[in-house]
């Protein structure tokens, strides 16, 4: 099974994985409100999920390398969109816009070309 958002496969190119970010609740110190004599903290609610896709884009030329980006970075716009993410094992989230787009800082250069990135995805409140 291949991964997915908006039923686009856009990291199939190369190897990649998928990782949940930290979940739980907005917890925050007292004291960060500026008085240190508060002692504890509260919590403010749940965390936004935040889904992270690590990985590499190969192809066999330069030109194919940047539909690869390009077809990413056309999914982060403004205004946002969402839509279902995917992963490799068929698990899937609802609701995720791509709220990030993040290269390695250089392209390697073999018997394909391949640049490694990381991707960010959100579900936000009420979406």
């Amino acid at each position: 099974m291949s991964s997915s958002f908006k039923g686009i496969d856009l990291f199939g190119s190369g190897p990649y994985r998928f990782a949940m970010n930290k979940q739980g609740l907005f917890v925050v110190a007292l004291r960060a409100f500026g008085d240190s004599s508060i002692p504890g903290s509260a919590a403010f609610g749940d965390l936004e999920l935040e889904v992270v896709v690590r990985g590499r884009l190969m192809a066999a030329t330069e030109a194919a390398l940047w539909v690869l980006r390009d077809a990413i970075t056309a999914q982060a716009i403004f205004p946002a969109s969402s839509g279902t993410l995917i992963d490799q094992h068929g698990r899937s989230w609802a609701s995720m816009t791509l709220v990030a787009y993040e290269e390695n800082d250089r392209v390697d250069r073999g018997r394909d070309l391949s640049v490694g990135y990381e991707a960010r995805f959100r579900k936000f409140f009420g979406a």
